[in-house]
Order: structure tokens, then C-alpha cells, then sequence
């Protein structure tokens, strides 16, 4: 059991070493089920999937506060763009080391730290991004196996989909349409920049270009200052013109005629098939195992 934190004297502190990264992880929980070395492998997973998806980790130094909180399991995370870039999030006693395995909200706000702030009317990509490659992040570093990033991703993304007065996504600012209409945009420009280079490129170029440029969480950048270098990372023009697109008026996606292009399939109880002859099934599998130097063995379909 953990026993730690009544006042600032008994908080327990380690740090982790991981792509170039120093975090500091500050705890703060009390007669709870997971020890602290759970919390220390919980964090050091979501920093060497980041590492992973970006090359290296966003920032040269963060820091991690987990505190305790009421309910079961992993809570109210958020980050914050300080001169040392900040991760705050509640993790509750009775949360189980199984519990932290499964988490995805520590790598989602790991990714926050490897893009720049930007305009409020732009919180979609920040969000969006965060969503959508914190589950490619984790499988590609061997946390998540495939077969569940997909079905998640199937049954998740049309909630991105724009509804009834929909303007838009610098202008409409539902919480759906923040979350997963910006998973949607990260997802559609991955398919496209996946196809125009040849599956020699994807997403996570145009974003370590943007994030190798300085565009991380301490950074304020306009928006467009970021499409463009990510698309000269890629040699495309692909995040641009989707942007053009979203940006003021409703684009709907046949989600479907993709799931089959792309060769997945997502039966009701949640279970998925791949077929390898489909016409993006290459796309999908340089989604899994990435276009850099990732090492994740497409043999974990």
C-alpha cells in the first residue's frame, strides 16, 4: 500500500529519464490500492509512447503531479504550457494497477505538450490531436494492440461528425465536435498524407515537424504557422486545404466506404477483422507500425 501525503513534506518525488525528457513526478495519494511504483510505470508507459509517436520526447523537462481524488480511477487531467510544462491530474485509492494499465488520459496530456497554444477558436486541433494520437502513440510503442485502437477508433470517431447547425470547427465548439471533430480532421489528413507520399509519410511527420520547428506547449502560435511547416514536413499541402474545408462549414466523411477502404470491419460486441487486399490496407498498416523508425510489428493484428 502507498501511504503518502498529508502535507508537502511526505510528497514522494521521482524522476524519469525517456527520449530526451526529464519528468518529475510528484505524489500525492494516501492508503491507496496502487503502490508508487505503479504511478512511476503508469508514467514512464505514456512517456515512451509519446517518445515513440514524436521521435523523442516533446519537452526537454516536465513535471507530474498526481493527486488524490474520490470515485475509481484516472481523473480531471490537464496541462498547462508553464516554463516547465505542467501535468495535473487525480487518480482515485481505489483505482487498481489494472486500472492505470488501461489508461489513456496520462498519454493524452503528454501529447498536449508536443503542440503549440494556439487561438481558443482553434482549441479543436489541441484537443483533436491529443485524442487521436494518444491511442496511435500507445500501440505504436507496444501498449495497445491494434485490433483495439481500431475498434475503438470506429466506434468513437463519428461522434466528430458535424450535427444539425453545425458552422464549422473554428466556429462550432460543441465538446464532441472539439474532442473528436478534431480526431477527425488529425484522422482524415493521416489517410491522405499516408496516400499522396506513398504511405512514406503520415501524421506524425507533419506534427514532429511542427514540433522539431518549436512548436510545443510553451509556444503561442497562430495556427496556420503550424499547418504550414507540418505540411513541409510532408511535402504536401494536405493539412492546409482539409483546414480550408472544416474550418467554417460542415464536411460530412462516408465513414463507413473508409472503415472498408482502409480493410476494417467492427462487429457489434466490439470485435474487429482486417482484410489485407482492400484498397488502403497498406495505410492502415503504416498507421500501426509508422513511417519513421518505429519498430511495432504489424503481426499484433
Amino acid at each position: 500500500m502507498l501511504t503518502l501525503y498529508g502535507g508537502t513534506q511526505d510528497r514522494k518525488t521521482d524522476s524519469i529519464v525517456i527520449g530526451g525528457g526529464h519528468i518529475d513526478v510528484f505524489t500525492s495519494l494516501r492508503e491507496a490500492e496502487v503502490t508508487h511504483s505503479d504511478l512511476i510505470d503508469w508514467v514512464r508507459a505514456a512517456s515512451e509512447s509519446v517518445a515513440t509517436y514524436y521521435g523523442h520526447y516533446p519537452v526537454s523537462h516536465a513535471a507530474v503531479q498526481i493527486n488524490p481524488s474520490n470515485g475509481r480511477g484516472v481523473q480531471n487531467g490537464r496541462t498547462f504550457g508553464s516554463r516547465v510544462p505542467r501535468i495535473s491530474i487525480s487518480v482515485s485509492r481505489d483505482t487498481s494497477p489494472a486500472d492505470l494499465r488501461k489508461d489513456w488520459t496520462m498519454t493524452h496530456e503528454m501529447v498536449h505538450l508536443a503542440f503549440p497554444s494556439v487561438a481558443e477558436r482553434h482549441h479543436w486541433i489541441e484537443e483533436g490531436t491529443a485524442t487521436y494520437v494518444e491511442p496511435i502513440a500507445r500501440m505504436q510503442a507496444g501498449y495497445l494492440v491494434p485490433s483495439q485502437m481500431w475498434s475503438d477508433l470506429v466506434r468513437d470517431l463519428p461522434q466528430g461528425l458535424p450535427g444539425p447547425g453545425d458552422r464549422g470547427l473554428d466556429v462550432t465548439h460543441t465538446w464532441a465536435r472539439t474532442y473528436w471533430g478534431g480526431a477527425l480532421f488529425c484522422f482524415l489528413a493521416d489517410v491522405e498524407i499516408h496516400r499522396q507520399t506513398g504511405n512514406q509519410k503520415g501524421l506524425e511527420d507533419a506534427l514532429r515537424g511542427i514540433l522539431d520547428a518549436g512548436g510545443n506547449i510553451t509556444q503561442d502560435w497562430p495556427l496556420a504557422r503550424a499547418l504550414k511547416v507540418g505540411d513541409e514536413a510532408t511535402g504536401t499541402s494536405v493539412l492546409e486545404d482539409l483546414y480550408y474545408k472544416m474550418k467554417d462549414k460542415p464536411v460530412t466523411v462516408d465513414l463507413g466506404s473508409l472503415w472498408r477502404e482502409l480493410g476494417v470491419q467492427r462487429f457489434r460486441n466490439g470485435g474487429i477483422s482486417f482484410t489485407d487486399d482492400a484498397p488502403l490496407a497498406s495505410v492502415r498498416k503504416s498507421i500501426n507500425r509508422g513511417t519513421g523508425s518505429h519498430a511495432y510489428s504489424e503481426s499484433a493484428e
